[in-house]
C-alpha cells in the first residue's frame, strides 16, 4: 500500500490531511480577534455618538426598518462592549470566547445591515469584517488540551 498524496502537506505533498492547525488558520483567529476588539471599540464610539446627539447621522432615503437613532446608538453601544470583551477573550484564548465571537458576529452582521441608512459604506466594510470573523473561528479547531 502506498501512501496517497495530500496538496498543501510538508515534504512532497505527502502526510496526513490538513487540520484546523495550521498557521493560516491560527493567524487567522488572532487576526478575527484583533479585529472583533477593534470593531466593538469603534462600535463602542459609535454608539456613544449616536445617544449624545440625534443629528450625528444623516438619513440616507427611507427605510423599512424604523428605529431612531437613541436605541441604534444603545444597541451599538451594548454589541461594541461585548465584542470588545469578546475580541479580547479570543486573543487571550479563552474557551468561551470562539463561540461568543460567532454568536456575536452574527448579530453585528445582522445589526450592521439594518443601521445601512445612516452609514451605508461603514456598514458595507462592517458586514464584510463580521464575514471574516465568522469564517476564522468556524474554521479553526483547537489543540485538544492534554492533562
Amino acid at each position: 500500500m502506498t501512501a496517497q498524496p495530500h496538496p498543501g502537506a510538508p515534504s512532497g505533498g505527502y502526510g496526513p490531511p490538513s487540520t484546523g492547525h495550521s498557521a493560516l488558520a491560527t493567524g487567522g483567529v488572532t487576526f478575527a480577534g484583533v479585529l472583533l476588539l477593534v470593531n466593538g471599540i469603534l462600535a463602542i464610539l459609535q454608539g456613544i455618538s449616536a445617544i449624545a446627539r440625534d443629528d450625528v447621522y444623516a438619513r440616507v432615503g427611507d427605510y423599512v426598518y424604523k428605529i431612531n437613532l437613541t436605541g441604534w446608538g444603545w444597541i451599538l453601544l451594548i454589541l461594541g462592549v461585548i465584542a470588545a470583551i469578546t475580541g479580547w477573550g479570543i486573543l487571550s484564548r479563552a474557551s468561551w470566547a470562539r463561540a461568543v465571537g460567532i454568536a456575536l458576529a452574527s448579530l453585528s452582521l445582522i445589526a450592521q445591515f439594518l443601521f445601512l441608512p445612516y452609514q451605508p459604506l461603514w456598514s458595507i466594510i462592517v458586514m464584510a469584517i463580521d464575514v471574516f470573523v465568522i469564517w476564522a473561528l468556524a474554521s479553526y479547531q483547537p489543540e485538544p488540551t492534554r492533562r
